[in-house]
């Protein structure tokens, strides 16, 4: 099913993908090590932005459709599963 962001969450990923070339050729540029390093830091900040909005659609939709559906002890645990990996 569509989430209420998924459009937006679609463009996040677009332009991530676009920076994560962008360090790629700073690599292949010989850029320095530091200004790599930040870049990274950025898509890494970006990528955690992006996981927040999703998994604020999913609890906005998925865990209350479960709970309607009388399928919330399923439902929670497997956004515990994913939660933990996305937090490691």
């Amino acid at each position: 099913h569509v989430h209420e962001k998924q459009e937006a969450v679609l463009k996040r990923l677009a332009r991530i993908e676009g920076h994560v070339r962008g360090i790629k050729r700073m690599v292949e540029e010989d850029v320095s090590c530091p200004e790599v390093l930040v870049q990274i830091a950025a898509v890494r900040a970006a990528l955690n932005s992006v996981g927040q909005v999703i998994l604020e659609d999913h609890l906005r939709s998925c865990m209350v459709k479960a709970v309607q559906d009388g399928d919330f002890e399923n439902a929670m645990r497997d956004l515990k599963k994913s939660l933990n990996q996305f937090i490691s």
